[in-house]
């Protein structure tokens, strides 16, 4: 197929040049009615805002250009189908999980999943049984599921529906995975890998290898993340005999808009483009220029670049994750963004960096304000508090109830100092990275809840908060454990 192509973009701009009169959706008549005051930023991408027309193809039956451009899609990635996600990895996630599972399935869960991966499995009324992650031992953050982790699930849930993980983690570090393919698959097991973050890895074998290319049955991937995509563009990629596909294509059709963005799926065929396009010698560009940058940051005093240890086999050259030892990772981020620099996300110990696939001098002015704010605190020395204890529990646990049983439960509002041994009435989220604290079902501990008031004394944000202040949790009611 000719990777040199982008059908779908082609086909909208053909379109678009023919100067169409418009008698049909959007409402915008092909940019030509729009508010003065957006006029000019939104002006150009309008006339491409199109809808389900002759020659331009239905996302939820694509036979013409839509459909051209998912192939060279999956032909680039080496997957048996590619679909378009205009709903981001989360409609992706979704539709994996409900497309796989079934009520009643038990299927094995990374502990450390984005909501969306647990939003699916609510939806889907599976019991799931969440494997915990190992912990890289410098930046203390959650990593991946470790074989042996896998294998002991598998011994305590030998009718185990699925695999469910996570790889990259949000701060681009992987673990190997396919030896836990192997092992599935070799019990008929399906793995769904939500890779959000790499829809990259693709290009070079300096990136971490793809879930697609150890074999994994459904893979989704966030192409704005990483890619020159649109935000909300994403792909799932399907790779198995162990699934069926056309019910994963009905949840699509389910969970997507019948009125799918052109503008991104438009993105979406360009990213690949892009990427297919990246010469050898491009490519080797690109990955010296970031791993200078790595060094150069590891060379300003005070500063440390995370580098993989412990679990971790390669992290992402893409991410950077950064810490200073005069300053908490919330403050950091506080004392970029006056200098007009936004990050990623910062957590109390850490701030991260996503980079372009390019070679380009956006990262010098980076360095000078790193530099800059070393120089105004370097006769600081503040105490940085190390929140040390990950609030991690046994290596595979439950829910405190089905969810069938907590959709029958009341729930009440309790302060957050009291919620200890009360069972979550919803998620507690760090957001960024979406990656819950506390899982909706979960029993509160008291590990959960001092994690909790780091995150909140550091400055962080949390989602799932209630009341006034944002001091409150909600939590179910289960008369017959007196809760």
């Amino acid at each position: 197929m000719d990777q040199q192509r982008a059908p779908l973009f082609e086909a909208l701009v053909n379109w678009s040049e023919r100067n169409p009169i418009s008698f049909h959706v959007p409402g915008h008549k092909n940019g030509d009615l729009f508010a003065d005051l957006g006029d000019k930023h939104f002006k150009d991408i309008l006339k491409i805002d199109a809808t389900e027309l002759n020659g331009l193809d239905d996302l939820h039956d694509p036979r013409e250009v839509i459909g051209e451009a998912q192939k060279l899609t999956a032909a680039y990635y080496g997957a048996e189908n590619s679909y378009f996600l205009v709903g981001g990895s989360t409609a992706g996630n979704l539709a994996m999980i409900l497309g796989t599972c079934k009520e009643g399935d038990h299927v094995l869960v990374q502990r450390n999943s984005h909501k969306s991966i647990l939003n699916g499995l609510l939806l889907a009324g599976v019991k799931p049984y969440f494997l915990s992650p190992e912990i890289d031992p410098v930046a203390k953050v959650a990593t991946g599921v470790a074989d042996s982790t896998v294998k002991q699930a598998l011994s305590v849930v030998p009718d185990a529906k699925a695999i469910i993980l996570t790889n990259p983690n949000y701060y681009g570090m992987t673990v190997e995975l396919e030896n836990i393919v192997q092992y599935a698959h070799a019990r008929n097991i399906p793995v769904l890998v939500d890779e959000a973050h790499g829809a990259h890895f693709r290009v070079s074998s300096s990136f971490p290898l793809s879930a697609l290319e150890v074999g994994a049955d459904v893979v989704v991937q966030s192409a704005h993340k990483t890619l020159p995509a649109m935000t909300m563009g994403s792909y799932l990629h399907v790779n198995s005999n162990l699934i069926v596909k056309s019910r994963i294509e009905r949840y699509l059709r389910m969970l997507q808009s019948s009125s799918p963005s052109y503008p991104i799926m438009a993105s979406l065929d360009l990213a690949r483009y892009y990427l297919a396009s990246l010469t050898e010698d491009k490519v080797k560009k690109i990955l010296s220029s970031l791993f200078q940058f790595r060094e150069e940051i590891k060379d300003i005093p005070g500063f440390r670049v995370i580098e993989p240890s412990g679990p971790v086999k390669k992290i992402d050259p893409l991410k950077i994750t950064i810490q200073c030892k005069d300053l908490p990772g919330y403050q950091l981020q506080k004392l970029l963004e006056k200098e007009n620099i936004y990050i990623e996300m910062a957590d109390p110990l850490n701030v991260l960096l996503v980079l372009p696939l390019t070679d380009n001098s956006l990262q010098e002015g980076l360095l000078e304000k790193l530099k800059k704010i070393t120089r105004q605190n370097q006769t600081s020395h503040q105490a940085v508090e190390r929140y040390k204890d990950y609030p991690a529990g046994s290596t595979i646990t439950e829910l405190a109830a089905s969810y069938r049983e907590l959709s029958t439960c009341e729930k009440q509002v309790v302060p957050i100092s009291a919620a200890k041994g009360k069972i979550a009435g919803q998620a507690i989220v760090p957001y960024p990275p979406g990656i819950p604290l506390v899982l909706e079902g979960e029993r509160i501990t008291g590990q959960h809840l001092k994690a909790l008031q780091h995150i909140l004394s550091s400055g962080g944000k949390v989602q799932g908060l209630v009341g006034e202040g944002r001091k409150q949790i909600e939590i179910y009611v289960i008369k017959e454990t007196g809760q």
